[in-house]
């Protein structure tokens, strides 16, 4: 004759100590989500975001200007990891003399700010004379040509 076992009943006690485990495995989850979340912002995007919004209009305006002239760029690195910029008008000719300079931030705020100073290489072609570091960049761009000032936003890794 078969042998049958009792069916197994959860008392109180097992239904409570399933319920603790639950809460403290969703605990843990937040715990380790809120610390990496803490750990990986770079920290203020900008330090006063009133101020900021009252210049958003001259930033569209100066954005609009900036696109009139038409001007095309061509952002990389070298094998050095030197920062090369290419600049054509809206016709295609290049954009020689002008002054061009940069700060590299990190994405993430991990690295401090890296100003680049940049030389003619070539008519319309520019070099940094700085490397930059190992990682993704995010380059902040000003060439200055003919009494205006064209304002880049670049990433390069």
């Amino acid at each position: 004759m078969m042998q049958t076992r009792p069916i197994r009943r959860f008392t109180g006690w097992h239904m409570t100590g399933l319920l603790v485990a639950f809460f403290l495995v969703v605990i843990a989850v937040n715990i380790v989500m809120a610390t990496i979340a803490v750990r990986s912002f770079g920290g203020t995007v900008v330090d006063n975001s009133y101020v900021e919004s009252q210049r958003f209009n001259r930033y569209l305006a100066q954005a609009r200007a900036q696109e009139g002239l038409g001007w095309r760029d061509r952002v990389g690195l070298d094998d050095a990891r030197h920062v090369r910029l290419s600049l054509n008008d809206g016709a295609g000719g290049v954009i020689a003399r002008a002054r061009v300079t940069a700060v590299a931030q990190h994405p993430l705020g991990r690295a401090p700010d890296l100003s680049l100073a940049f030389r003619e290489i070539a008519p319309g072609r520019y070099a940094s004379e700085q490397a930059l570091p190992v990682g993704r960049w995010q380059l902040r761009l000003v060439v200055r040509h003919g009494g205006g000032a064209q304002h880049l936003l670049r990433d390069v890794r």
